[in-house]
């Protein structure tokens, strides 16, 4: 089958093997697929992954041991624990120390025109939802992760940095919620499209700014010096949510953390049925947030296009 294929660099395959479903998967014919900024950095040697990145899919489930789904649209959570696991027991199987991650830790992803998905990992897509639309599920149910997460209370003082694919779904997410969040980025022509929906935005350091000022602040930069800077914005006893991942440490000020009593928080996976439910809702704008669609075929050329400055999410198309 078609996939592109990261083994120390990144190159499109024709031959790559079909996966084989196991017992209790599904085999998913890949419809549409999302490149993230998690792919990005995994060309960099993020988690040290060899193999078919991607994690963010809608796609038609081809043959399965529940025949009740075969023929399905679907997407997939992105975890898969050992099931046996003090935290799998816990249902807590996101933090199994022997969990896969599609396309990021030990298992292949959706790079691809097949993957192989748990049953369990699975979801039916409304058929009022579009491709284009469910392919943003696993990135909406990261943002409505932070709510799982954070108590935030309507006179919360929120900030949200970062004006990225992630950035601007977690400030929609947080808008849509009753929150009133301001979006701090870079590019004028993003905040422009939270702007046009009524969320507050501003220019990254505008002149003035309070080094102190906001009770939680959600960093979505996707830069390891996004920590630093919401130390520096964040009230004393406020909470940072830690949404980057990139391949590089970062370095921070311990001291502000201590002498400030910061909570610093990660943040990842989220609820899949509450994203479906606010995508079924039409309760965010997602066509504005896609800079790009190419062919499998053309997968190498769409990872340039995805690492240019400026770019949003950039779609791979099967067909």
């Amino acid at each position: 089958m078609k996939a592109l294929v990261f083994r120390k660099s990144l190159e499109f395959r024709t031959d790559h093997p079909v996966p084989m479903p196991g017992r209790d998967e599904a085999l998913v014919r890949v419809k549409l697929a999302g490149i993230c900024n998690t792919d990005l950095e995994i060309t960099k040697g993020y988690m040290g992954f060899e193999g078919v990145p991607g994690h963010e899919f809608v796609g038609t489930v081809e043959q399965s041991g529940d025949k009740a789904l075969e023929g399905k649209r679907v997407v997939g959570e992105i975890n898969i624990g050992c099931g046996e696991c003090s935290f799998c027991l816990d249902n807590l199987q996101t933090h199994c120390p022997d969990r896969s991650v599609l396309g990021i830790v030990n298992r292949d992803g959706a790079f691809a025109e097949y993957i192989a998905v748990p049953l369990k990992n699975l979801h039916v897509v409304p058929d009022t939802i579009s491709d284009e639309e469910a392919v943003f599920t696993e990135p909406v149910a990261a943002a409505f992760e932070i709510l799982e997460q954070v108590n935030i209370k309507s006179s919360d003082k929120v900030c949200v940095l970062g004006d990225g694919k992630l950035g601007l779904l977690v400030g929609q997410v947080l808008h849509v919620t009753g929150c009133d969040p301001v979006v701090i980025g870079r590019h004028r022509e993003k905040l422009s499209i939270l702007e046009e929906i009524g969320i507050r935005t501003e220019p990254v350091f505008a002149e003035g700014r309070p080094l102190r000022e906001f009770d939680v602040v959600v960093d979505c930069t996707g830069s390891s010096s996004g920590i630093q800077t919401a130390i520096q914005i964040i009230n004393p006893k406020g909470t940072i949510i830690l949404k980057t991942t990139v391949a590089q440490n970062a370095a921070f000020d311990l001291n502000r953390v201590v002498i400030n009593e910061l909570t610093i928080m990660g943040s990842r996976c989220g609820p899949f049925p509450r994203a479906l439910e606010a995508l079924e809702k039409k309760a965010l704008e997602l066509r504005s947030l896609i800079s790009g669609s190419f062919k499998i075929d053309d997968g190498i050329e769409a990872f340039r296009h995805a690492s240019r400055k400026g770019m949003m999410k950039v779609l791979l198309r099967m067909d």
